[in-house]
């Protein structure tokens, strides 16, 4: 309730300062037109626009199968759920598949491409998904609660790129958390990165076994290094791992592994890779402090060196993002809050990335100045 009425305090302060102007000789049309004015000068001007309106989407992972720009976002809803950090409010209960033959041309969203219901294990809360292709296969990977409450990764497969998809009766063995990304290199070989901490549980799996107890953010020791994202190699059926899933090592110039305390470098969520001149970018979000992040390494499974920040906060709490090449740029699709002002009502866009001569990421500014 405090909340509404701080919100509402300055609608009602310009209220009566049209009144006192008005009352006192003053031009109460004039006094409105300068409080327009100031309003839409305080109004963010954004980089990019929405690609699509009709529904809200967010965790846009980008893909380009047959020459054609493919998205698999998430697709948020409201569930009337207050916000928390646990994240109970991103309630999420299905997939839409958005296609475009070109940037800046037009979208299509082509329905939904798999249901929670039709997840047999699952419960809710259909996360951040990612795709691939391979075997002509098309693979569709998500985070969902099962039935214990637990977050683990699913696999679902269709003959399309836009599906509908059907969902492997099990979750991947091993798998546990959220934010899958699958990465496939040059030689054919694919990667599973994965992991989200505070509302993603990753540190509910430190033990190997899921603690409903653990602690809700972190492990709470602000000089260890902190909790990192997973890495697993996928088997050639795509619906498995080959080999237990490993640590994400994420160090600084000097070789020192990030530490719990470092908000502005640690990996929160929302991990993506992609290999530019024979070098591996690993890209984060850090979650509290809504950078997008990236280091580099020399193998797809790391180590990866901190390099920086290539995307300043959008509007709204969460970041998340992939990265892909099309018909010779880069581009970098991403999500922020225009559309709703709402935390968990979000929208994907798009923008270009630009790789400097040295190998760095030019930075990104959502909004323009």
């Amino acid at each position: 309730m405090y909340r509404q009425l701080r919100s509402a305090l300055p609608a009602v302060f310009a209220a009566a300062a049209l009144i006192v102007t008005a009352g006192c000789g003053g031009n109460a049309k004039t006094a409105a037109a300068d409080s327009a004015k100031a309003d839409s000068a305080k109004k963010p001007k954004f980089l990019s626009k929405p690609l699509i309106t009709s529904i809200y989407t967010a965790d846009p992972s980008a893909h380009v199968f047959n020459g054609k720009i493919y998205v698999y976002p998430s697709h948020d809803i409201d569930a009337g759920i207050a916000d928390n950090d646990n994240g109970d409010e991103y309630a999420m209960r299905d997939y839409h598949v958005l296609s475009m033959d070109s940037i800046g041309g037009k979208v299509t969203d082509n329905g939904v491409a798999l249901d929670v219901k039709d997840v047999p294990w699952a419960s809710k809360q259909m996360w951040a998904p990612d795709a691939a292709f391979k075997n002509g296969t098309y693979y569709l990977y998500f985070p969902v609660r099962n039935k214990e409450g637990a977050f683990q990764i699913g696999a679902a497969t269709s003959t399309s790129p836009v599906g509908p998809f059907k969902a492997q009766p099990e979750p991947i063995p091993g798998s546990f958390s959220i934010d899958p990304a699958v990465f496939t290199d040059d030689d054919g070989t694919s990667y599973m990165y994965f992991g989200g901490i505070w509302g993603g549980q990753l540190q509910k799996w430190v033990t190997g076994k899921y603690d409903a107890n653990g602690s809700k953010t972190d492990m709470g020791k602000p000089n260890a290094p902190a909790l990192s994202c997973k890495v697993a190699k996928m088997s050639k059926d795509m619906l498995h791992f080959d080999g237990k899933p490993q640590d994400v090592q994420l160090v600084d110039q000097n070789g020192v592994e990030l530490a719990t305390k470092d908000h502005d470098r640690r990996f929160f969520e929302g991990s993506f890779m992609h290999k530019y001149n024979g070098k591996y970018y690993f890209t984060y979000s850090t979650g509290d402090t809504h950078l997008l992040c990236y280091a580099i390494g020399d193998k797809p499974m790391g180590k990866f060196v901190y390099q920086g920040v290539f995307l300043k906060p959008v509007q709204g709490w969460t970041t998340h993002h992939s990265i892909v090449e099309f018909r010779g740029k880069w581009y970098l699709f991403y999500h922020d809050n225009e559309l709703s002002g709402r935390n968990h009502l979000r929208n994907v866009k798009v923008t270009e990335l630009t790789h400097n001569p040295d190998g760095s990421i030019k930075m990104i500014d959502p909004f323009v100045h």
